[in-house]
């Protein structure tokens, strides 16, 4: 009975080391993680230094440790409703999960996480994008924007 939406249950210092040699323009090996089983696999993927390098996550910013890493934080600021949909068809399709399990496991630590870190952590975002109606074209415009400016320096 692990609690995958706590920030203990990441290995955030193995995320900041390779985010810190992506900077530094060194390759990085990723662990490939099976959901199925829950555990990490002996498997890697070559993560290669890039320009711009996105990091998804739902727990990133209630990390202090990775704060500084990211030039650029965007919080996308999706309903309660919308979130379990989402959860639903992807661990039902992509996952093998029940209806019943992903229900327990999203009213049991999913949501109460969120509102325990993910919501106050959008406090340490640079963009909240809010996406009740789908994410507007404006709001995409304006990171391009500004990831071109990063770029750029």
């Amino acid at each position: 009975m692990i609690n995958f939406d706590a920030p203990e249950a990441l290995d955030s210092d193995l995320l900041v080391q390779h985010l810190n040699q992506l900077k530094r323009g060194k390759a990085a090996r990723i662990p490939v993680y099976d959901f199925g089983s829950h555990s990490r696999t002996s498997k890697t993927t070559m993560a290669l230094p890039r320009k711009v390098i996105l990091v998804d996550g739902i727990l990133i910013f209630s990390i202090p440790s990775l704060l500084d890493l990211f030039d650029l934080r965007i919080f996308v600021d999706t309903a309660d409703d919308i979130r379990l949909v989402r959860r639903l068809r992807r661990d039902m399709n992509e996952r093998n999960r029940t209806l019943e399990s992903v229900v327990s496991q999203y009213f049991r630590t999913v949501q109460p996480m969120h509102k325990m870190l993910v919501e106050p952590s959008k406090i340490h975002s640079h963009i909240i994008v809010p996406s009740a109606d789908g994410i507007k074209d404006e709001a995409v415009d304006m990171v391009v924007s500004r990831l071109k400016d990063l770029i750029k320096e």
